[in-house]
């Protein structure tokens, strides 16, 4: 479903007339807004598969911090590869990296470690790598990269929709009270059913995310 679609949908649960565009009334509008929220909130829920993807970045020599363009501080790490080297890379904490660079002779070589380290200036994570690379490395982070709000009317998810709809939907009849008997509080149950039956059906995509093992 597009944005639009989704918008339209709503209106019609709450027996409003629907519009040609998302912002075409007032109302269209802020039901256009709170798509957007739940949206985020189903995007924080769970990693989905549809928004699994990979940022790149190649090193140069002596450099140790790199922006990962796109990331717009959106997103969760699932591993991180030194792909000219082929092996995983290694999280380590601040405080090892302000050892391993301020106590010690930083060491140069192929890159093993990562740690975040800030935003920059256009909004996109910054990661440190160690040792500081001595040439050309491809790194690949393989990532959960949550999405911009929408706003074209044609846009269209990345995740299931049923869930935003029925939390959307919610939001709206908590915002005016009720809607013709229904209630925020049930409104909220049936949103949230939708969520759980939409990470159950998604998991079974990635079984082994969803089993604990003993370390």
């Amino acid at each position: 479903m597009t944005y639009l679609e989704v918008v339209n949908s709503i209106l019609k649960r709450l027996r409003e007339r629907t519009v040609s565009t998302v912002n075409e009334s007032s109302y269209s509008a802020l039901i256009a807004v709170l798509v957007n929220d739940a949206k985020e909130s189903v995007e924080n829920a769970w990693s989905w598969s549809g928004l699994r993807t990979t940022l790149s970045a190649t090193t140069s020599t002596g450099v140790f911090n790199y922006e990962l363009n796109g990331s717009l501080n959106r997103m969760t790490v699932l591993d991180v590869i030194n792909d000219s080297d082929d092996f995983f890379m290694q999280h380590k904490d601040s405080h090892t990296f302000n050892s391993l660079f301020l106590n010690t002779a930083p060491q140069e070589g192929a890159p093993y470690y990562y740690n975040f380290n800030g935003i920059s200036p256009d909004g996109d994570t910054q990661v440190d790598i160690y040792p500081i690379p001595d040439g050309a490395y491809d790194l690949r982070f393989n990532v959960v990269l949550r999405t911009d709000d929408l706003s074209d009317d044609a846009s269209t998810f990345q995740v299931p929709t049923k869930p935003i709809e029925l939390l959307a939907y919610a939001m709206a009849v908590e915002e005016r009270g009720e809607d013709g008997g229904v209630n925020p509080v049930s409104a909220y149950a049936r949103a949230s059913n939708a969520l759980q039956d939409s990470i159950a059906l998604d998991t079974a995509k990635h079984p082994e995310e969803t089993i604990w093992y003993e370390s």
